[in-house]
């Protein structure tokens, strides 16, 4: 009897050390895994995009700094989901309520998104070249998110600074946009909307698809093909005197055509009459108020934001304002991210950190224009008059152009 007594007890006190020993490898490999996860070797979590910079160094996605140098401090203090980006917020939250957020420091989290960022940046740039080598990594950061179609694109105008708008809105975290143009609704329509949704980057929850093509803007059936996508899509339209404009087109066609006949041969239909040929796409280009017209019958004018390519060039900041409270973007873009190049003679990003050299547009842009006849634009300018005082109407903006 007092045999059986004890052995009961010895297999009693067994099951609980068994138990013991259960729970504590459960949480041992439990804390493990939340370890891994947040440091970047588990691909069961969502890796949110934090950063849309280029790596700059000899590492092809490992150095990548964040333009908008966000603080140490705000990491590490309760306050850094109130601070961050919307489309970070949730990830950080479950990762905060299951206790990750003790393990690894801040500057760690820190640099996860960044390095995360660098890679879906030069993916959606379609950098192929760069990352042969690294492909399989590419298919591990390119996973996440989803295609969708665009819920805001630029659609004009040429030579109006659309490029430069464009990467500036791409530094922004919420922001993911196709780096080349698409020519989707002038060109490609016939190849559906899944071949087109395809091009786009894959996005999180809370960040917008965008894309820009400066043809839209004068091509007739543009307006009715991307309201058949969504009538609820945002358009911009970057706009500039289209004087300057028409000569800074004709400057570019120049570079690439040297046997191009004189601005003043293209620009008159005859010289002895000043009568001015239209049918030139350098000037027919620069009737705004026309081409706003065909938009108009089939979105309000508040699907549109009219954007100075003056002030992008004077207030890039300023600008940049407009557009994220358009896009209904937290003002992350500001006069801190901007110098002005008195070489190109427009706004360049400043370099970020850890890169040798600020991010400037390409040789393409700020290239010198030719002298042009002072007559030639004298009577340029009587012949936009009625157009652009027309447009300052139409969008209640007075652009300052005569």
């Amino acid at each position: 009897m007092g045999c059986s007594i004890w052995r009961n007890r010895i297999n009693l006190g067994l099951l609980k050390a068994q138990s013991k020993v259960s729970v504590f490898f459960t949480m041992t490999i439990i804390f493990t895994y939340l370890f891994y996860c947040l440091a970047g070797y588990c691909e069961t979590l969502p890796r949110p995009v934090y950063d849309h910079h280029p790596a700059t160094s000899t590492s092809k996605y490992h150095n990548g700094q964040n333009a908008f140098q966000v603080q140490n401090s705000i990491l590490d203090g309760a306050d850094f989901a109130k601070d961050m980006p919307h489309s970070l917020t949730k990830t950080y939250r479950t990762l905060q309520s299951s206790g990750a957020r003790a393990l690894p420091g801040s500057d760690k989290l820190h640099s996860i998104l960044r390095q995360i960022g660098d890679v879906q940046r030069q993916i959606s740039d379609g950098d192929k070249e760069q990352f042969q080598d690294a492909s399989s990594s590419i298919s591990v950061f390119n996973s996440f998110g989803s295609k969708k179609l665009p819920q805001a694109v630029i659609i004009g105008v040429k030579k109006g600074g659309t490029r430069a708008l464009l990467e500036f809105l791409r530094i922004h975290p919420d922001v993911r946009a196709v780096g080349a143009e698409p020519h989707f609704f002038d060109r490609l329509y016939d190849k559906g909307l899944e071949w087109y949704r395809n091009l786009m980057p894959r996005t999180l929850d809370g960040q917008i698809t965008m894309e820009k093509t400066p043809s839209y803007f004068v091509t007739k059936e543009a307006p009715k093909r991307i309201f058949n996508m969504s009538r609820e899509t945002k358009l911009i339209v970057v706009v500039r005197n289209p004087v300057t404009r028409a000569i800074s087109d004709y400057t570019q066609t120049l570079s690439k055509s040297p046997g191009l006949p004189s601005f003043r041969a293209l620009a008159f239909k005859n010289a002895s009459t000043g009568l001015i040929d239209t049918s030139w796409s350098a000037v027919r280009i620069g009737i705004y108020a026309k081409h706003l017209e065909n938009w108009l019958q089939y979105f309000p004018l508040s699907r549109f934001l009219f954007v100075s390519g003056e002030r992008l060039v004077s207030h890039p900041a300023d600008e940049m304002g407009r557009v994220q409270d358009f896009l209904g973007l937290k003002r992350v873009i500001t006069d801190k991210h901007f110098y002005f190049n008195e070489t190109k003679g427009f706004p360049c990003l400043k370099k970020p950190e850890g890169s040798s050299r600020p991010r400037c547009l390409g040789k393409s842009k700020g290239r010198p224009h030719p002298q042009i006849d002072p007559e030639v634009v004298q009577r340029l300018q009587e012949f936009y008059r009625p157009f652009n005082l027309k447009f300052y109407q139409m969008t209640g903006h007075d652009f300052g152009w005569d």
